[in-house]
């Protein structure tokens, strides 16, 4: 039986595995698709935190409605916690423990990188209210504020920035 025995020259296995120039070239490349791509997220992630708020505002829209022709003595809800639980089990309900909105995160005043609040008019019974939805970091969670009221209009709140109002793809609040 013969033998043979095959070695390789040291130029080719010195070529196993690639070169640092190989390595290099492949992280730039991944570097610029995440220089191109990171800015569009973000946009579209703020994009999509305006609509939720804009949705948030027409389930609180809805909810003072319920409330003030459940509780006509009361008018409309002064604050988000009423139109919830607020401690209860909701086995009963009533003008403190409404347990209309059952999401706790829109109940705590802070959702999807909006704050929410309601001003009621003071009066007993509270016959006109207002809401605002601010995002939490304009740069981060929205560049748009929203507000509604009584009549059921949700409209962009001014904001010293500027902005026009929501949701379009130019990067700005649109009109």
């Amino acid at each position: 039986m013969v033998s043979t025995k095959i070695t390789l020259s040291p130029s080719v296995s010195a070529r196993r595995g690639f070169s640092l120039v190989e390595a290099l070239v492949v992280v730039m490349v991944i570097l610029i698709i995440a220089a191109i791509a990171i800015p569009s997220m973000l946009q579209s992630r703020m994009r999509a935190n305006e609509a939720a708020a804009v949705s948030a505002l027409r389930t609180i829209q809805t909810a003072e409605t319920l409330y003030a022709t459940e509780y006509p003595q009361e008018g409309y809800a002064p604050s988000l916690s009423v139109l919830g639980p607020n401690g209860s089990d909701c086995s009963t309900s009533d003008s403190k423990h409404s347990c209309i909105i059952m999401d706790d995160a829109l109940l705590s005043g802070l959702k999807g990188g909006y704050i929410f609040e309601i001003l009621g008019d003071g009066n007993k019974p509270t016959s006109s209210y207002s809401v605002t939805a601010t995002p939490q970091s304009s740069t981060a969670s929205g560049r748009c504020s929203f507000g509604s009221n009584q009549t059921g209009t949700i409209f962009k709140v001014p904001t010293a920035g500027g902005g026009q109002f929501s949701i379009s793809t130019d990067g700005t609040c649109g009109n």
